[in-house]
């Protein structure tokens, strides 16, 4: 693996979408864990979906970054 001084902005981008999906499974998780404890608080699970939401459009515009466009 390249240290950081060296790293290029693909590989800048690699790990950034990494650490994005880990953070939108953990929203997932805990979205799932309060739906268990029957303990719903509408407002902290509102504001849980919308983090995971932004999470995913900002993996999505990662993916298309890293991801050339191909015209067939």
């Amino acid at each position: 693996m390249t240290t950081a001084s060296t790293m290029n902005h693909q590989d800048v981008l690699r790990v950034t979408l990494e650490i994005k999906r880990r953070e939108h499974r953990d929203l997932d998780e805990a979205i799932h864990a309060l739906h268990e404890t029957g303990r719903v608080d509408a407002l902290t699970l509102q504001r849980l979906k919308r983090q995971k939401l932004a999470l995913k459009d900002e993996i999505i515009r990662i993916e298309d970054e890293l991801t050339p466009d191909i015209i067939a």
